[in-house]
């Protein structure tokens, strides 16, 4: 407990140190479980006032209708200003689903990144806070808390500010942006006890149960919406849950019986492997980098 009131304390200099530096920040919420760490931590930030940034969801119109709906209920009872952005233009020349490599590479083009830049761009946000933890992912490992976006949100890994003994460099000019990471140092074993120490509300897709799957690869993707299924394709009832929650084509579960979040702790805890590794849209021929470089969170 010790190690995480440290990491919570980081957390929330970082927050103010955002509000205290930047004209229009904004927070990402993706509706999964670091979002649900983040919104926690903004609330103590700035307690017992309310959150002093909106939240925006960027959504891809294929997210689970579990996390649309947590999205909505909780946005109501906690009563923080939500921003909902889609791209709906692109969405027209979607390829089908039953394709998922293709798919997910339009999504992260179109329905993410072009959709966020976007967002960023009409509302005018010069910092967007997010959740991207070092230890996620490799390229997610090199960037800093404040990481430096031009003005076409392009990321260059070669070219980044140093941040030595936590000395945040916020300066921008006209066009430019920072995204910020607070959770940069934590680990997803941290994130869950995290939230089982704050008794944080989660999606229940996170908890283990009986549904409805079909086998791709090494993953299992869900069988609930008819366009995911190939032609001949069975679904089949197995025990799972998702480690880390996205768009349905491109988010794979797995088999899991956890069923409470000291279970789902013990999980993260003995878990060898990343959370992402079950993400589509993380794999194929254009790398995590390569779509950051482009303007992906």
């Amino acid at each position: 407990m010790t190690h995480l009131r440290a990491l919570e304390s980081e957390a929330i200099h970082i927050m103010r140190e955002v509000v205290a530096e930047f004209r229009n920040p904004v927070m990402l919420w993706s509706v999964g479980k670091d979002s649900a760490c983040l919104l926690r931590l903004a609330q103590k930030a700035f307690a017992p006032g309310p959150i002093p940034f909106p939240l925006m969801h960027v959504d891809t119109c294929v997210k689970f209708p579990e996390m649309i709906e947590f999205r909505d209920k909780y946005a109501a009872e906690i009563g923080f200003r939500l921003i909902v952005e889609s791209n709906t233009e692109a969405l027209k020349s979607a390829p089908s689903m039953q394709n998922p490599g293709r798919y997910c590479e339009f999504c992260s083009k179109h329905m993410k990144t072009e959709a966020l830049l976007g967002a960023l761009e009409k509302h005018g946000f010069d910092a967007a806070i997010g959740g991207a933890r070092r230890e996620e992912e490799r390229s997610r490992a090199k960037e800093r808390v404040f990481s430096f976006r031009d003005d076409f949100g392009r990321w260059d890994p070669k070219n980044q500010r140093p941040e030595l003994w936590n000395l945040y460099n916020t300066r921008v000019h006209e066009g430019e942006s920072i995204r910020v990471f607070p959770l940069s140092n934590w680990t997803e074993a941290n994130i869950w006890q995290y939230i089982s120490a704050e008794d944080i509300p989660i999606v229940p897709l996170y908890y283990a149960k009986k549904r409805p799957v079909v086998r791709r690869g090494n993953a299992w993707l869900t069988a609930q919406d008819s366009r995911l299924l190939h032609e001949g394709e069975v679904p089949e009832e197995r025990w799972v849950r998702w480690r880390t929650l996205g768009c349905m084509p491109c988010t794979g579960a797995v088999e899991s019986k956890a069923l409470t979040i000291e279970e789902i702790v013990a999980e993260a805890q003995a878990a060898t492997k990343s959370e992402r590794e079950n993400r589509i849209v993380d794999q194929g021929k254009a790398s995590m980098e390569d779509k950051k470089k482009e303007g992906y969170f």
